[in-house]
């Protein structure tokens, strides 16, 4: 019931504020049933998102949503990762770095562990944020302290766990990870 409050109570808001023009609007986008409040536009799709550091209360609030959505994701390597990341480094981090957050955290969780893991190159408009090039500094340090080169994929690859239950011949050992 209050989950329906809510969502009532942000329709109202949005049809409120789209009425003035030239009004920064949020944009309300359901990420895995749950609703968004940090991906916003202006009506003009011209001015950032507006962030609010300016009381502790409001600053709590953000940095707690902002840590949650790090650790929810739904995908469990990247619930590990960013949420530990955003963990250790948000209550240091200013505007900026909290918008650069923000959009690391509005990526889709294939293509951002792809990107942050090595396995495809990231779009110019990720590599160059710099919330993103300090998470995946943090994985590939890891990759490259606790893993083999040959068992990870090559740049354009997919990567293959390398399980392979069938034998070879009589009484060979089986293949794989095994």
């Amino acid at each position: 019931m209050a989950l329906l409050r809510r969502a009532l109570l942000n329709a109202h808001r949005v049809l409120n504020s789209s009425t003035i023009a030239n009004r920064t609007t949020t944009i309300f986008r359901p990420q895995y049933g749950c609703v968004s409040r940090f991906s916003s536009t202006n009506i003009n799709n011209t001015r950032p998102l507006d962030i609010d550091l300016s009381t502790e209360e409001s600053k709590r609030r953000l940095f707690n949503r902002l840590l949650y959505r790090s650790k929810q994701r739904g995908f469990l390597e990247l619930d590990l990762v960013l949420g530990k990341w955003v963990e250790e480094h948000i209550y240091s981090m200013d505007e900026n770095g909290i918008k650069a957050l923000v959009h690391v955290l509005d990526l889709e969780n294939p293509n951002l562990w792809k990107w942050l893991t090595g396995q495809e190159q990231p779009p110019e408009a990720v590599s160059d944020n710099p919330v993103f090039s300090a998470v995946q500094e943090k994985v590939l340090k890891n990759l490259n302290n606790h893993s083999a080169p040959e068992t990870r994929a090559t740049l354009g690859q997919p990567w293959v766990r390398g399980w392979d239950d069938i034998k070879k011949g009589r009484d060979s050992p089986i293949t794989g990870n095994q």
